[in-house]
């Protein structure tokens, strides 16, 4: 009987992680209204957790690994409801709840996400407060790699969604991707003769 039940509980754990793969085939929709750009769910996911590390290491006396959790399983439900933009929403509704319901029911772990993500709607907690910030900086950073290839439209849809940061310390974060080349990370010097000749600086 033991064995039946880990082997049910294997089966369901391996069926997750082949749904967490659906993420990865999920775009987001809202590229689509923006003209260009596109991105998979999965894809904003993984930036939202870098930018979670990064919050959680401004900000003083809070919870890193609570704040990783949120983001990585804020847009979980995506994998069954879609990602709808906010053209969408305002028409259609996801039944989120349902979605997450089933399926964590019988997960090992299925009480902790559901947990997690309790948390993270209710944004009553700091931790909660910069999770949600750290995904609205990822699109403010996908905005400013667009604003930075010519497409005007962004920089009307950066305004509004720098509106929606709560914390300081994503407020003064978004502040600074705004002013910055979203190449200068690689580029760095532009007139560094290592972009001609591939010179190395001794």
């Amino acid at each position: 009987m033991a064995k039946k039940i880990q082997k049910q509980t294997q089966c369901k754990i391996t069926d997750f992680l082949f749904e967490a793969g659906m993420l990865a085939k999920t775009p987001r929709s809202g590229f689509f209204f923006l003209g260009s750009g596109e991105q998979s769910v999965a894809e904003h996911i993984n930036r939202v957790c870098y930018i979670g590390f990064s919050l959680a290491n401004i900000a003083k006396g809070v919870d890193a690994a609570k704040i990783l959790e949120m983001c990585l399983f804020h847009d979980l439900a995506e994998a069954r409801v879609s990602d709808l933009n906010y053209v969408h929403q305002k028409y259609n509704k996801r039944d989120e709840a349902t979605a997450i319901k089933e399926l964590t029911s019988e997960l090992p772990f299925g009480d902790k996400i559901n947990k997690i993500l309790h948390e993270y709607e209710a944004r009553q907690s700091y931790e909660s407060k910069l999770a949600k910030d750290a995904d609205n900086l990822e699109l403010i950073l996908s905005l400013k790699e667009q604003i930075d290839i010519g497409n005007e439209r962004a920089g009307v849809w950066i305004k509004q969604a720098t509106k929606r940061l709560k914390t300081k310390e994503a407020q003064e974060l978004a502040e600074k991707i705004i002013r910055t080349d979203s190449d200068r990370w690689w580029q760095g010097d532009k007139d560094d003769i290592w972009w001609v000749e591939r010179v190395k600086k001794i």
